[in-house]
């Protein structure tokens, strides 16, 4: 099962990737930076999860 920290990472790059779209769309170079710092929020939320996933199968390996 994947870590719960996977899960939440990927959704705030989704919502991330919305805001800096919308921030494009409408000159908002605030919202549109909000977006990015989002984004790279979710990428390591989504690597710490995935190194928990690989510790907790390593675990279950042995």
């Amino acid at each position: 099962m994947a870590d719960h920290d996977r899960i939440e990472g990927s959704v705030k790059q989704a919502g991330g990737s919305i805001k800096e779209g919308v921030g494009k769309l409408t000159g908002d170079e605030k919202l549109k930076a909000e977006g990015r710092a989002e984004k790279v929020e979710g990428k390591v939320q989504n690597t710490v999860g995935g190194i928990k996933d690989t510790v907790r199968e390593g675990d279950k390996r042995r």
